[in-house]
């Protein structure tokens, strides 16, 4: 039971007191000895409230001392007790298996290949069981770990991924069957002789050669896919929808251009209060930029993300579009891609009405890295742009007045006004 419960085993020694017990323990005692108790009780708790009010009127206060239970530290020992006696016993186990060995040689019964079957024939049962969890793991947790992407360019990269697990899983496969059948069929027996082979030039080119010709067709269908992705026809980039996201600690900073269609400039150095995102007003396109709370874009249209981080490294990532690219301090990346399915209709298809898109930070970036993320919503076009009109601008009247009492001109700045 000391073994089983740590925590029993510590038990007297608790400090606590029962404010309960000690208030009714008068009443099974003698009537004058309760009565003193009940008054010393009285007393007790008079100078304890003067105290509290005295504490109260104090000006001062003292930050309480954080003290390690004494409770950890019965714990820590307990487990490394737990652990000796574990070895102890291991090792006790382990003599009597070595004088029980010892008896069977002086009686002339041992069998030093004995061990061998057994060894061999538990490597035969361990390729069994991984086979069956392969199978397993693919029939059962495939489906629930996979989903198809739902933009166009995600199409190449799940083709690309099939294609490098096929290959893998082949040769984990085969591998796994080659080396725990050949323990068992190449086992050490009575009479059977090892024959030394060691050397042999083919074997050698075939599995040096082979593997890295795979590897390179691997890396330059990467290269490639990629390559397809980022390397975008400038034509194609100004056609696509442009919106800025910004990293920080712990939140990202969305903003969607005007009617102009372009994204104004932003300059740390410019950064206030009251315009946290820097953005350079003196350039007349940010006079009409939009900020959201969330991102919605229009289905089967392209969009191209300037991502970029106000402070240390993030990523910006969106698992289901199978987006992912650094947002890195001092430099703007881009991402274009366009999706092929609604929020509404992703939710019909897995029979869950309350799903979402997220965009996520997928770089450990601090303390709330785990909670810095983004609503991705996809709409048709007539309700992205009725979205779209809703949100408000930048640029609202605070600014417009801290700008131009920094003597800028502001002309046309009334076009910029906050819906």
């Amino acid at each position: 039971m000391f073994f089983a419960s740590p925590v029993s085993a510590v038990q007297s020694d608790s400090t606590v007191v029962d404010t309960t017990a000690v208030a009714a323990a008068p009443a099974t005692t003698v009537d004058g000895a309760a009565a003193t108790t009940d008054s010393a009780a009285t007393s007790a708790v008079e100078a304890s409230s003067s105290d509290a009010s005295a504490a109260a009127t104090t000006t001062t206060t003292t930050e309480e001392v954080k003290k390690i239970d004494p409770q950890v530290y019965k714990n820590f020992f307990y487990y490394v007790l737990l652990f000796l006696v574990v070895c102890t016993i291991i090792a006790i186990i382990g003599k009597i298996h070595s004088i029980y060995v010892l008896t069977r040689k002086m009686n002339g019964k041992h069998n030093e290949y004995a061990n061998n079957n057994l060894q061999a024939g538990l490597f035969i049962a361990f390729l069994v069981v991984f086979l069956g969890g392969v199978y397993y793991t693919y029939d059962v947790w495939g489906s629930w770990a996979w989903r198809e992407a739902v933009t166009e360019h995600g199409k190449d990269i799940d083709r690309m991924f099939i294609i490098t697990l096929a290959i893998t899983t082949t040769v984990l496969v085969l591998t796994h069957i080659v080396l725990l059948s050949f323990t068992y069929i190449y086992r050490a027996r009575a009479k059977r002789k090892a024959y030394y082979y060691p050397h042999n030039d083919a074997i050698e080119r075939l599995w040096t050669i082979v593997p890295a010709i795979v590897l390179t067709v691997l890396v330059l269908f990467g290269f490639f896919t990629w390559r397809s992705i980022t390397n975008i026809p400038e034509e194609l980039q100004k056609e696509a929808i442009q919106i800025e996201v910004l990293a920080e600690q712990f939140k990202w900073n969305i903003r969607y251009p005007g009617v102009d269609g372009q994204i104004g400039k932003r300059n740390y150095k410019l950064t206030t209060p009251s315009n946290p995102y820097g953005i350079d007003f003196n350039d007349k396109a940010a006079w009409d930029d939009l900020q959201t709370d969330d991102i919605v874009i229009p289905v089967n249209k392209s969009v191209r993300f300037h991502v970029l981080s106000k402070d240390i490294i993030h990523s910006f990532y969106i698992p289901d579009f199978r987006v992912q690219i650094n947002a890195v301090p001092g430099m703007t990346n881009y991402f274009q891609f366009t999706p092929t399915v609604t929020t509404e209709e992703m939710r019909d298809k897995l029979n869950d009405p309350n799903y979402d898109f997220i965009m996520l930070c997928n770089k450990i970036c601090g303390s709330g890295h785990y909670n810095m993320g983004k609503k991705v919503i996809v709409v048709t076009e007539a309700e992205y742009k009725e979205w779209l009109a809703k949100q408000g601008k930048y640029f609202t009247e605070d600014l417009q007045k801290e700008f131009a009492a920094n003597n800028v001109e502001l002309e046309g700045a009334k076009t910029a006004s906050v819906n």
